[in-house]
C-alpha cells in the first residue's frame, strides 16, 4: 500500500471515529482521549514523514515506525488500565516512565513537523522547569519534583496529557472540524466565495472587500488564519494583483481578514470550546460575548479598505466576473448550508452536548446534500466529496490534537509548579493594581508569546499565565480571557513573526516586510478593540441594554475614526480640522462615560454628512 493510500485511509478512519462518537456519545474520558490521540498521531506520522524526499528517508521511516508503535502502545496501555488509573493512585514504574517519555517525544516531534520549533521548545522548557526549577533562586524556584511524580502527573491521571484540553480536542473541537470540512467540501466553500464576490465586488476596492468577506466566512468555519490565507488567498490575492492593487496591500488584506476568522463565532479557532471549559461556562456564553468584538474587527477592516480604495483609486471587479444572484441562491447551493446550520441550532436549543449538536448539523448537511444533488452529481461524485471532507477533517485534527495535547502537557506543568500564579503576581506588583497598565503589559506579553504559535495553543498558554493577572485587578473573567485571546490572535499579523503575512506574501510574490506594515495599518483598530472589553461591559453583552448600546456606539465610533485618521480620509476638507475632529472622536469613544460614545459617533457621522452636503452645494 502506498503512503498516499495509508494517509487517506487513516484520515478517513479519524473522521469516522469522530462522527461515530459524536453520534453515540464519547467513550469514558481517558479512553476517548487515548484512542483519539493514537489515531491522530498515527495519521501525523503518515502525513509528515521524517526525511521525506531525502537520501536518509529509510532512517526517517524507521524512526517514524518506532515512535508510532510506542505511541500506540502508550495509548493502549491507558485504555487497558483505565479502571486502575481512575480508581487508585498508581505509582510510576519504569515502564510507565518509558511510555510517558515516548508519548511526549512523539507529540512534540509531530508539533515540530506541523507548526515549527517554537511550540515544542516551550513545552520542553515547561518540563525542564518542573524537573529542575528547584535549582532556581528566589520567587521563581519551587520545591522540586522527580521524574516519577512528573510521570504520574502526565500519564497516570487526567491532569496531564489526558487532561481537559485533550478531552476538548477529542470531542467538541474534533466534531466541529468535521462539520466545517464537510460543509466546505459539499459546496459551502464555493457558496461563501460567490456570496463574497457579489456583496463586495462592485464597490470601490471590490477585490479587497471580496477578500475581507470571503475570509471572514471561511474563517468562521475553519478557525485557522494560515489555512484561511492559503485557501481563499490563492483566489483573492491574484485577483487583486490582476486589477492593479499593490502586491503588499493584497497580501496584507488577505492576512488581516483571515486573522479575523479566528475571533469570529462560532468556532473562533477552536478557542471558544477551550475557553468555555476553562471558565466553566456554556459555549453559547462565549460566542455571544465574542460577537460584538468580531463585528467591530470586520467593520474596521472593511472601512479601512474602503478609505484606502478611495484614496488610491483601487478598481472594482468587472460585472462579467461576478456570479449571478440566481446562481448564488439556487436551492441546491443554499439548502445544504441552511440545513447544516439548522441542525446545529436545533441541537443547541434542545440542550444537547455541543458535539452531538455538531453531529445533528453534519447529519442534516449530508441528507440535504444528497437530496439536492441527486440528478446533478453521480453517487460516485457525491461519495467522493464526502470522503474528501472526511479526509480533510482527519488532517485538520492532527494539528489540533497534537497541539492541544502538547499544550496540556505545558499547562499541567504550569499548574504543578505554580509558575502561572508567580508571574501573575509579578505583573500585578509591577503595574501597581492599575487595570490599564496591567492590560498593556499583558497585551505586549501576549503578542510576544503568541508569535509563531497557532491561535489555540497561543491562547491556552497566555490564558494559563496571564489571564489571572487581569482577574486579580478586577477584570471580569470572560473579558480577561477574550482580551488575552485577541492579543494572542493578533500576533499572526504582528512583525517580526507574522506567519499569516508570510503566507500571503508568498502567494503575492512580494517581500513580507512592506506587507507586514500594511497589515498592521489595516488591523490597527484590532489592537484597540480588546481594550473596549475592559472599558465597556456591554461589549460582551453584559450590563443591560444601555451598557450594550454604549459599547456598540463606542465600538463603531472607534472603528470608523481610526481608519479615517490613518488613511487620510476627508471629512470637512481641511486636514487639520479633520485630524482634530477624529482625535476628539477617538478620545470620546475610549472614555467610559454614559452617552460619550454616542457623542463620538454623532460627531463623526455629522462631519461626513456635512462633507457630502457641502459637495452637493458646490456642484
Amino acid at each position: 500500500m502506498t503512503l498516499e493510500r495509508v494517509q487517506k485511509a487513516l484520515a478517513v478512519l479519524v473522521g469516522a471515529f469522530v462522527f461515530y462518537t459524536a453520534a453515540t456519545g464519547p467513550f469514558e474520558g481517558l479512553i476517548q482521549r487515548a484512542i483519539f490521540l493514537a489515531l491522530v498521531c498515527s495519521l501525523g506520522f503518515a502525513l509528515y514523514p521524517l526525511g521525506a524526499g531525502t537520501r536518509w528517508r529509510p532512517v526517517g521511516l524507521a524512526v517514524d515506525l518506532v515512535l508510532c508503535a510506542l505511541t500506540l502502545a502508550a495509548c493502549a496501555y491507558v485504555v487497558w488500565n483505565y479502571d486502575e488509573i481512575m480508581t487508585s493512585l498508581p505509582w510510576a514504574t519504569q515502564l510507565d516512565k518509558l511510555l510517558t517519555l515516548a508519548l511526549v517525544v512523539s507529540v512534540l516531534e509531530l508539533g515540530r513537523r506541523t507548526v515549527g520549533l517554537i511550540f515544542p521548545v516551550l513545552v520542553i522548557a515547561g518540563l525542564s522547569y518542573a524537573l529542575f526549577g528547584n535549582l532556581l533562586p528566589g520567587a521563581l524556584g519551587h520545591r522540586g519534583f522527580d521524574s516519577a511524580f512528573v510521570t504520574e502527573t502526565l500519564f497516570l491521571g487526567d491532569l496531564g496529557i489526558w487532561g481537559m484540553l485533550t478531552g476538548v480536542a477529542a470531542t467538541v473541537i474534533a466534531a466541529f472540524v468535521l462539520f466545517g470540512a464537510l460543509l466546505l467540501h459539499t459546496g459551502g466553500g464555493q457558496a461563501f466565495m460567490d456570496l463574497a464576490m457579489r456583496l463586495g465586488g462592485r464597490q470601490p476596492g471590490g477585490a479587497a472587500k471580496i477578500a475581507t468577506i470571503a475570509s471572514g466566512l471561511f474563517g468562521m468555519i475553519s478557525g485557522s488564519a494560515v489555512a484561511n490565507v492559503a485557501t481563499t488567498g490563492n483566489f483573492t490575492i491574484p485577483m487583486m494583483i490582476r486589477l492593479g492593487y499593490p502586491r503588499a496591500f493584497a497580501a496584507a488584506v488577505e492576512a488581516v481578514a483571515s486573522t479575523g476568522g479566528q475571533i469570529a463565532p462560532p468556532i473562533m479557532g477552536a478557542a471558544a470550546f477551550v475557553m468555555a471549559e476553562i471558565l466553566g461556562v456554556s459555549y453559547v456564553t462565549i460566542i455571544v460575548g465574542a460577537i460584538l468584538p468580531a463585528v467591530m474587527f470586520y467593520v474596521s477592516v472593511f472601512v479601512t479598505v474602503h478609505f484606502v480604495a478611495l484614496r488610491r483609486g483601487l478598481a472594482i471587479v468587472p460585472d462579467e466576473e461576478l456570479p449571478k444572484w440566481n446562481v448564488i441562491v439556487a436551492p441546491r447551493r443554499i439548502i445544504p448550508i441552511l440545513t447544516a446550520l439548522a441542525g446545529l441550532g436545533v441541537g443547541i436549543f434542545l440542550g444537547r452536548s455541543i458535539s452531538t449538536s455538531a453531529f445533528y448539523g453534519v447529519l442534516g448537511l449530508l441528507i440535504a446534500f444528497v437530496a439536492t444533488q441527486a440528478g446533478h452529481l453521480s453517487v460516485r461524485e457525491m461519495a467522493g466529496r464526502v470522503i474528501t471532507g472526511l479526509e480533510d477533517a482527519g488532517k485538520g485534527m492532527v494539528i489540533i490534537g497534537v497541539l492541544l495535547a502538547g499544550a496540556q502537557i505545558l499547562v499541567s506543568m504550569i499548574n504543578l509548579t505554580g509558575i502561572g500564579v508567580t508571574l501573575s503576581s509579578l505583573i500585578v506588583t509591577l503595574a501597581g493594581d492599575n487595570v490599564v497598565l496591567v492590560a498593556i503589559i499583558v497585551g505586549l506579553v501576549c503578542l510576544i508569546m503568541g508569535m509563531g504559535l497557532p491561535t489555540t495553543a497561543a491562547y491556552v498558554l497566555v490564558a494559563a499565565v496571564l489571564a489571572p493577572a487581569m482577574t486579580a485587578v478586577g477584570v471580569e473573567p470572560l473579558s480577561a480571557h477574550l482580551f488575552v485571546f485577541y492579543f494572542a490572535t493578533i500576533s499572526v499579523i504582528t512583525p517580526p513573526v507574522c506567519v499569516a503575512v508570510f503566507v500571503g506574501s508568498g502567494i503575492a510574490k512580494t517581500n513580507w516586510l512592506p506587507a507586514a506594515g500594511e497589515a498592521v495599518r489595516l488591523g490597527a483598530v484590532t489592537y484597540l478593540v480588546p481594550f473596549l472589553l475592559l472599558l465597556y461591559p456591554g461589549m460582551t453583552m453584559n450590563g443591560g441594554v444601555l451598557a450594550i448600546l454604549d459599547a456598540i456606539a463606542a465600538g463603531f465610533a472607534l472603528v470608523l475614526a481610526v481608519p479615517a485618521l490613518l488613511s487620510g480620509a476627508k471629512l470637512t476638507g481641511n486636514r487639520l480640522v479633520d485630524i482634530t475632529l477624529l482625535l476628539i472622536v477617538i478620545a470620546l469613544a475610549i472614555w467610559p462615560h454614559p452617552l460619550t460614545p454616542f457623542a463620538a459617533l454623532a460627531i463623526f457621522l455629522g462631519a461626513r454628512m456635512f462633507r457630502r452636503s457641502d459637495k452637493k452645494v458646490m456642484a
